[in-house]
């Protein structure tokens, strides 16, 4: 009969040593596949659509096994949501450190408005949100979870900058969350619509950086409160 063996006992103490697990370690972290695995949605849902995606095409894309895929996130409709809000953090951290620093609210105002529209107008956020509105009457829970994760989450982040520039003294606005809604709606909303009906390219930088600035001088115009250093005066061109 074999004998059953035993775990080891360290000299002076009752505690028995762990027995090592067996099989290859784990190459990377739970972590570290999750971001894999989400980069690869983002792109498989791209290129054939989430009615067109599954989790083993997914799965392949990523390098990663379907046990393995569904360990970490249990369906379809979970891992649309985990990619868009794993992207609008990452743009939310963004926002925060590159709009929210120096003194002048106008150089301030312009970088994090250039930050959004750079967002808006990504080519990813444009296939993506081209994906949801052909889907959306099949699967009205895309159109929810953009909505909520990606569209608003944007005008939140921007009015939370705001509240916060108000809260400075350097502007008065009433309703943070109105105000950055009009802002995004000036500074990218319409050259979207261009580029989602295929009207027009997506914009350079050096257009957006000339529209950004546009877009502040007609808003500090009306919202900068009196002796706040840094006015602009409203352009002579049409408003953006």
């Amino acid at each position: 009969m074999a004998q059953r063996k035993t775990a080891k006992t360290e000299p002076g103490t009752d505690k028995a040593e762990p027995r090592r697990g067996r099989g290859r370690p784990q190459l990377r972290s739970d972590e570290e596949t999750r971001v894999i695995i989400l980069d690869a949605a983002r792109e498989e849902f791209a290129a054939n659509g989430f009615a067109g995606s599954s989790m083993e095409s997914v799965a392949r894309r990523s390098g990663v096994s379907t046990k393995t895929l569904y360990r970490l996130i249990p369906n379809k409709a979970a891992l649309f949501e985990a990619m868009i809000t794993d992207r609008q953090e990452k743009f939310v951290s963004a926002v925060r450190l590159r709009g929210c620093g120096g003194g002048d609210i106008e150089p301030a105002l312009r970088e994090a408005l250039l930050v959004c529209a750079e967002r808006v107008l990504n080519p990813d956020v444009i296939a993506m949100q081209r994906m949801v509105l052909a889907e959306s009457d099949k699967f009205p829970e895309l159109a929810r979870t953009f909505y909520t994760k990606a569209m608003r989450r944007t005008v939140t982040t921007l009015a939370k900058w705001l509240a916060a520039e108000k809260e400075r003294g350097l502007i008065a606005v009433e309703d943070a969350e109105l105000a950055a809604g009009m802002l995004l709606g000036m500074v990218a909303f319409e050259p979207q619509r261009a580029v989602m009906f295929g009207q027009q390219p997506l914009p350079k930088r050096q257009e957006l950086e000339r529209r950004a600035q546009r877009c502040v001088a007609l808003f500090l115009g009306g919202v900068r409160i009196s002796g706040v250093p840094g006015a602009l005066s409203a352009p002579r061109e049409a408003p953006c």
